[in-house]
């Protein structure tokens, strides 16, 4: 168990929590329903023991329940992240990239498959800077810079895709960042082609059909 502060300010007031970090992160993520403070208390200052009298939690939070306050606290506020907790979460995005590039990429030169090993070490000497979002959005940049290093591209799948004028507003951020063209028909709809990396399609596919409720139109193209 790691203990961590949680802190935000409301009212012009500071207001800060001790929790299990864990706790605390799968609670910000919505994949816990309660977290408990140490020693059940809101502080101003943690580090001086100072306690938050009641009439600034009511005027800060509109209540003085202490459980719900720490809700409050961890959903708004800031939670602050150990080096070891940065370092572990760096590591289990280098080892998705690694992964997903093992799977889904080729030597364009040979047409062969690329060892994670090989993978991992031009990752490395290429210093590339893998940031805390999806594989998906940043697979590009990576690559630009992996292939500085050694030969590599995505097996890819092209897709022609129709989204009726009732989703494309939902539906053209999903489209836009694997696109090869498009084109706005004359009743609105878009008639867009993509290149998806073949690891991501059924992710792809996923995704477009729960914005477009099923109504997108789409034919993977051959060769």
């Amino acid at each position: 168990m790691t203990n961590t502060l949680t802190r935000i300010k409301k009212a012009g007031k500071n207001f800060e929590i001790i929790v299990d970090l864990d706790e605390a992160l799968r609670f910000k993520k919505g994949e816990a329903n309660f977290v408990e403070a140490e020693g059940d208390k809101i502080f101003t200052d943690s580090k001086k023991g100072f306690v938050a009298p009641e009439k600034d939690l009511r005027e800060a939070f509109g209540m003085t329940d202490v459980s719900e306050i720490v809700k409050t606290i961890i959903k708004e506020g800031e939670v602050q992240l150990t080096q070891e907790h940065r370092d572990e979460e760096q590591e289990k995005r280098f080892k998705q990239i690694v992964e997903f590039l093992s799977r889904n990429a080729i030597d364009p030169q040979t047409g062969n498959p690329i060892t994670a090993e090989r993978i991992k070490n031009a990752l490395e000497q290429a210093n590339v800077n893998i940031k805390n979002v999806t594989v998906e959005n940043q697979i590009k940049d990576i690559l630009d810079e992996v292939s500085k290093i050694i030969p590599i591209k995505l097996e890819t799948k092209r897709v022609k895709i129709i989204v009726p004028a009732i989703h494309t507003g939902k539906a053209y951020g999903i489209v836009a960042q694997y696109k090869e063209n498009e084109k706005w028909l004359d009743n609105g709809d878009l008639k867009v082609g993509v290149s998806v990396p073949s690891g991501m399609i059924i992710d792809f596919y996923d995704r477009l059909n729960n914005v477009t409720h099923g109504a997108a139109i789409t034919e993977e193209i051959k060769g």
